[in-house]
């Protein structure tokens, strides 16, 4: 597991920005970053209430910060627009005030955002109440309560990983050969056999994964994106695409060594588990209720607005890049969407050419629809982030301010996408 950064009893918090070298196959090591060490970052733990942080930068180029699922004001939100200088450190004074909740933490500088999260500039936040035991749920960090962090990575012959994106892979994201997971190879899990909580996130820079294991053992998923269900939902199989989070319990009483599979119909291997009997089983009963309460939007008055996330070929064969939003690439200058503090808003967004994970930063939303039907069982909780392989629909309310300084962003979350201009901004005022 990432080492833990807790940072309940203090209220503060410190990252460092600092390059690394790591060898993931034995082979050459390679140039990576990471926060507090060589690759990745800790797992922060936090609660609602002040929190200090401090973001120091030893790198020789500007970083951000961006709380991907915390609920900031966009002074806070450690988007473009609040970079990092080399030698500098940010120190952003924030107060949380939300759900429990399994968030991210990555770097956001406009065009660099690919290549410095795939570097390794990325981490897990859990954001949690202390009534986990209440709700039934495991807890023990690194036992029974497991954070997972999925990355599709490329490596050469020589076992290097490597990040050199041609016009195909900027066109339909950078995707690996290699699965780490928290920044391993080879890796596995041994678990207790009892329940066991499984914290997943995406953290690819393009790749869609469709979990399942690979004998056919039900997952219930009891969280999304923005916090907890109602009650768990029994999934044969998830669809995780990047910048999405789902927590779901795996109950491994019995023993056996499953195997958590991708992609059905060409399937391979994600992440192999193993059960040890000399470990304490926690919690053996799986939870029949939660307190997740979702927000029936239905009666609000809702203003509308349509999102298209464009690709033209005839752009990007221009060299012009040729992805935008409502046809106009990401200009920091200009403030697409002016959004009046409080009010619900739908959205209606349509991709083209491929599926992209739309991502809104400072609220978490429903989705009402997808391609004009009920969205798919893991997007019927608080969603940040959903991917819309054709047309989805999704509302929120806007709580968090931001000025024309400091905007919040919406993107597609395909990393050379929103670096290529597929990202607009919006005021909440």
């Amino acid at each position: 597991m990432p080492p833990l950064l807790d940072t309940r009893a203090s209220g503060r918090l410190s990252l460092t920005a600092m390059t690394g070298s790591k060898s993931f196959l034995g082979g050459p090591a390679v140039a990576t970053a990471g926060f507090n060490q060589d690759y990745l970052g800790p797992t922060i733990i936090m609660r609602n209430g002040d929190l200090a942080a401090e973001v120091n930068n030893t790198l020789d180029e500007a970083v951000s910060v961006h709380w991907h699922g915390l609920m900031l004001p966009g002074e806070y939100d450690g988007g473009p627009h609040l970079p990092i200088a080399p030698g500098a450190t940010w120190r952003p004074r924030m107060a949380i005030a939300q759900d429990p909740a399994t968030a991210w933490y990555h770097t956001h500088i406009h065009e660099r955002t690919a290549a410095q999260v795939y570097s390794g500039l990325a981490g897990v936040t859990h954001v949690t109440d202390g009534r986990d035991d209440q709700r039934g749920l495991p807890a023990e960090y690194g036992v029974d309560d497991l954070t997972l962090v999925l990355q599709d990575r490329r490596f050469d012959t020589t076992g290097r990983m490597v990040y050199d994106p041609s016009m195909m892979d900027r066109m339909h994201g950078f995707t690996g050969n290699r699965i780490l997971v928290n920044g391993q190879l080879g890796a596995a899990a041994v678990v207790p056999e009892g329940i066991v909580r499984l914290r997943l996130l995406n953290g690819s820079n393009a790749r869609t994964y469709n979990l399942f294991f690979d004998d056919a053992r039900p997952m219930h998923l009891v969280a999304t994106d923005g916090g907890f269900l109602p009650a768990p939902l029994v999934l044969d199989a998830l669809r995780l695409s990047p910048g999405e989070r789902a927590e779901i319990l795996i109950d491994f009483a019995g023993g056996g060594a499953p195997v958590l599979m991708s992609d059905p119909e060409q399937s391979y291997g994600v992440f192999p588990f193993a059960t040890d009997s000399e470990l304490s089983a926690r919690i053996t009963q799986l939870p029949t209720v939660l307190d997740g309460v979702l927000e029936d939007f239905t009666d609000a008055p809702a203003l509308t607005r349509q999102v298209s996330l464009d690709m033209g070929m005839g752009g990007m064969m221009m060299g012009g890049g040729g992805f935008a939003i409502n046809g106009q690439p990401f200009d920091m200058d200009r403030i697409d969407f002016e959004v009046a503090l409080g009010s619900v808003e739908r959205w209606h967004i349509r991709s083209t050419m491929v599926a992209h994970p739309f991502h809104v930063h400072g609220v978490r939303f429903r989705v009402l629809s997808e391609n004009g039907a009920p969205p798919r069982p893991e997007n019927t909780g608080w969603k940040d982030t959903v991917l819309v392989p054709g047309e989805a629909e999704i509302v929120a309310r806007f709580d968090q301010p931001a000025g024309r300084d400091v905007p919040l962003m919406f993107h597609c979350h395909i990393l050379e996408h929103e670096d290529a201009g597929m990202m607009g901004q919006f005021t909440v005022s």
